[in-house]
């Protein structure tokens, strides 16, 4: 692969967009096909806070997308990362790394108390998530949800995602 830029998204980035995250999703196992609907309505709902390409010179290989969530404890200024794709061909290359770093960077400048993920704990505690019982959403396993606190105290009460996510 060529170089690999990553950046904020523009309006012509949408359908390629939703083409990597369709094919990212295609064959996993928990995904319900909604992914590509999610990013456009938190586009379209205005909670699309930060969304993220990666490129590789050709063409859009990655997406990431972060959204605010609400917590039941009160505290403010959270947020989820996710989805999170990457073109199948392209996976193992280092691309979800890079779109991990900046999009934790960049919320970290944007004053983000701290993000909230879905995710396989193995692969994203490398980036500091780490489960906290004390933060809890409902549905998946447990130990799948997790957080990384960048300011402030670790929160406590359930989390409740953007509108998008149904």
């Amino acid at each position: 692969m060529s170089a690999l830029t990553i950046r904020p998204e523009k309006p012509s980035d949408h359908a390629q967009i939703g083409v990597v995250t369709d094919a990212a999703f295609a064959e996993v196992e928990h995904s319900d096909g909604s992914e590509v609907q999610i990013v456009e309505k938190l586009r379209s709902d205005g909670d699309l806070t930060l969304s993220l390409v990666a490129e590789d010179g050709e063409r859009i290989v990655g997406h990431v997308a972060v959204s605010p969530v609400t917590i039941s404890g009160g505290s403010t200024g959270w947020y989820g990362l996710g989805p999170i794709s990457v073109l199948p061909a392209h996976q193992r290359e280092g691309v979800g790394l890079r779109l991990m770093q900046r999009a934790i960077a960049d919320m970290r400048e944007m004053g983000a108390k701290g993000i909230v993920l879905l995710g396989e704990p193995a692969y994203y505690s490398r980036f500091g998530f780490e489960h906290d019982p004390e933060l809890s959403y409902p549905g998946p396993p447990a130990e799948y949800f997790q957080r990384l606190v960048m300011e402030g105290e670790a929160p406590s009460g359930t989390v409740t995602y953007a509108p998008a996510f149904g």
